[in-house]
Order: C-alpha cells, then sequence, then structure tokens
C-alpha cells in the first residue's frame, strides 16, 4: 500500500478497494448524478417560483441537499479517482492480506468471527466485511493461521486465534 499523505487526514494516498467495492461506489455516483442531482435541481426552481428566497425554507433546505449531493459526488470521484483496485479472487498465499477471508476464534469466549477485509467505503460489519483501516483488520494483516492477535477496544483487549484464511 500506498505511503500515508498527512493532507488526506492520515490515509494512504492510494487506499485499496475490491472490484465489489469499486462497482457499488459507481452505481452511487450514476445515481447521485442522474437522479438526485436532477430532482435537487428542479426542488430549487420551485422553491423560486415561490417568491422571495430569502424567506424561503424550501429554497434553503434544497440548497443544503444541493451542496451535500454535490460534496458526496465530488468525495466519490476523488475515492475513485484515487483507488487501487484489488480482485481477491486472484491473491493467494499464507498471510492476511487487503481481500482476504479470515476465520478467527477469541480465546476467551471461543466466539468465531468471519470476516473480509476490505476497502473504507465497502466495510459493512453486518455483512462480515471490515475496513483495512479497523484496528481488528490492522491486527490481523501480515499474520498467518494459528497467530494469535490482540485488538484493542474500547471494551478492553481481545485476543483472537486466526483459524482460517481464504482468498475467493
Amino acid at each position: 500500500m500506498a505511503e500515508q499523505d498527512s493532507k488526506n487526514g492520515g490515509l494512504p494516498e492510494r487506499l485499496p478497494i475490491t472490484i465489489r467495492g469499486k462497482q457499488k461506489l459507481e452505481e452511487e455516483l450514476k445515481r447521485l448524478i442522474t437522479v438526485e442531482r436532477p430532482s435537487v435541481i428542479r426542488a430549487i426552481e420551485e422553491a423560486r417560483a415561490h417568491g422571495d428566497i430569502s424567506e424561503n425554507a424550501e429554497y434553503d433546505a434544497a440548497k443544503e441537499r444541493q451542496a451535500l449531493v454535490e460534496g458526496r459526488i465530488a468525495e466519490i470521484q476523488g475515492r475513485l479517482a484515487g483507488a487501487e483496485i484489488v480482485d481477491p479472487s486472484t491473491l493467494g498465499g499464507d498471510r492476511v492480506i487487503f481481500g482476504a477471508f479470515v476465520e478467527t476464534i477469541d480465546t476467551e469466549t471461543e466466539e468465531v468471527m468471519k470476516v473480509q477485509i476490505v476497502g473504507v467505503d465497502e466495510a459493512d460489519v453486518k455483512e462480515g466485511r471490515i475496513s483495512i483501516l479497523s484496528p481488528i483488520a490492522r491486527a490481523m494483516i501480515g499474520k498467518k493461521v494459528g497467530d494469535v492477535v490482540t485488538v484493542r477496544s474500547p471494551k478492553g483487549d481481545r485476543e483472537l486465534e486466526i483459524t482460517g484464511l481464504k482468498f475467493q
């Protein structure tokens, strides 16, 4: 992965993202440009038609929504431009890396956890996808099956043993 960039909040300049994550961002970008942006423009036009815009709450709300939509469009375009696309199915090895599917067991509670390490924009804990920048992923990167990692969290330290590793 690339070096960290101080002007980007300490994030690496080129963050990895899976092909699936890239497609998801592209779909959101398309929806924002083709659906949300025109909808906001119509709302602004309708609010202007109601007269004096200096005291028009509808106009203010529409302009605020426009700023949010345009901000998100710019954010997605920036993320896509700076993304390093990774196809997890082409990866392999015996160490945990970006894109890996990792199975762990909590050494204290014996709770089994199965996760995939993915990009920041595609993380979804409920679906078992954790960000490469998360404490759990950071602890596991570079480790092998059989290694025990310590994960620091607000609830205290947890020890997880890596019990499985696959790429698909």
